[in-house]
């Protein structure tokens, strides 16, 4: 009993330890994303990127595992306007859990690329369980995703990690995704769902960074 109860309060610090405000979070993923596209070797192909309907960023994803594993993060959707450029984020959170005796714990950045209509309606719903809901799979990484399999390619979430430096394909199956409600509060000075945001809502100014970054490495719209 006292090694589970251990194991309990280790997996809720996790949340504890993501105490950031929104703007220092929308700071974060933009750094991200940037350093990711800024090493095209390494990076997201950029075929990818352009067919993608959505982008996600979760900078930090904390995981851990001690007699019961967990990961906990907080970041933000965006997604092409037809009208021009991307769409105000949306925040989210990412949680997903399995059991086991697995001892320690890291912290990962994850993007995900969003390729299809059917997946950003799920997404902008409610919850979204990755992998039961909509099929998700490792992203390739390099300069294109030609030599990728159908199957890969044919997922409606691609998702990649990054950790202490190495960039890769990563599966986040079993995995939630649901929207951010504190956070969407605290940026927008109101109650607003996801589905809102995107469609309509005005970006704030700490999106900036984040917005510049997307129209730099793919500004074209979406005619679909």
């Amino acid at each position: 009993m006292r090694l589970f109860l251990t194991g309990v309060l280790f997996v809720s610090s996790l949340t504890i330890g993501l105490a950031k405000d929104a703007a220092q979070r929308l700071e974060e993923s933009a750094a991200v994303l940037s350093e990711i596209m800024g090493t095209p070797d390494k990076g997201i192909p950029q075929d990818l990127l352009d067919k993608a309907h959505c982008v996600a960023v979760v900078p930090g994803l904390k995981k851990g595992a001690f007699v019961v594993g967990a990961q906990y993060g907080r970041g933000f959707l965006t997604c092409r306007s037809t009208a021009a450029g991307w769409s105000a984020p949306a925040a989210i959170k990412v949680e997903g859990g399995s059991v086991g005796f697995q001892i320690g714990g890291s912290e990962t950045d994850v993007v995900m690329l969003v390729m299809n209509k059917r997946a950003v309606d799920k997404l902008l719903s409610s919850k979204f369980t990755l992998g039961a809901e909509g099929q998700v799979a490792a992203g390739p990484v390099g300069r294109t995703s030609s030599a990728e399999t159908d199957a890969k390619m044919s997922a409606e979430i691609l998702s990649w990690s990054r950790s202490k430096g190495l960039f890769a394909g990563i599966s986040l199956k079993g995995a939630t995704l649901r929207p951010d409600s504190d956070e969407n509060a605290e940026l927008y000075g109101q109650k607003m769902d996801n589905r809102e945001i995107i469609m309509s809502a005005k970006p704030p100014a700490a999106a900036n960074q984040l917005t510049t970054v997307l129209n730099k490495y793919s500004p074209r719209e979406k005619s679909e």
